[in-house]
């Protein structure tokens, strides 16, 4: 079974085509964006291991569930040190989205952190540094059928190594491989194929 790097899951919930232009095609852009993202990631990942208030925190935990063939390395995890309760906590550059892509990323965190330890991670916390805000994300029965649909999507699309046409919309503005993808001149182009298609009748 491939393994799906965790990143995959968000890219694929916010756009399949970036999802297959970044895991299909190998095409990546680093724009000021991404730039941000990874300066975050690299200040949060250089901390030593502590313990505050009976939580320790652990950071850069290299994770795996083979049963679900996913894998990656989370940002955080907070270790409760009386009951040895997990919480993944993911750090983000932006805010937070009205579409539930962090969200799904996290929970498939949690899912490898259960199939690691036996025990069950009811819950873990998404941090944004636009707002400097957590926000705690609870992982209900309805996120993790959303997450195994979305591992199920995600192996599907690598497996056929094709990447899917254009979709353009808000979203793209703030996309890395905008310039890559050219959404909005090959989405009209799309469309032009089978207008032209569809007025000789093939």
């Amino acid at each position: 079974m491939q393994i799906i790097p965790l990143s995959a899951l968000q890219h694929y919930a916010f756009c399949p085509r970036q999802c297959a232009l970044i895991h299909n095609e190998q095409a990546w852009a680093e724009n000021y964006l991404t730039a941000q993202g990874k300066a975050l990631h690299e200040r949060v990942d250089s901390g030593e291991p502590e313990t505050r208030k009976g939580v320790r925190f652990e950071r850069t935990v290299h994770v795996s569930a083979e049963k679900l063939g996913i894998s990656g390395v989370l940002d955080l995890v907070e270790v409760d040190t009386k009951t040895g309760r997990l919480k993944p906590v993911e750090y983000k550059r932006g805010k937070p989205k009205p579409d539930p892509m962090d969200e799904i990323q996290l929970c498939a965190q949690g899912l490898c952190l259960e199939e690691m330890t036996g025990q069950t991670v009811s819950e873990g916390a998404l941090w944004y540094m636009q707002t400097r805000h957590r926000l705690p994300v609870v992982f209900s029965d309805d996120l993790r059928a959303q997450t195994l649909a979305t591992i199920a999507a995600v192996r599907e699309l690598l497996n056929s190594g094709q990447t899917p046409p254009p979709d353009y919309g808000k979203r793209c503005k703030a996309c890395s491989l905008v310039e890559i993808c050219q959404p909005e001149l090959l989405g009209k182009r799309d469309r032009s194929v089978g207008y032209v298609a569809g007025l000789f009748g093939e």
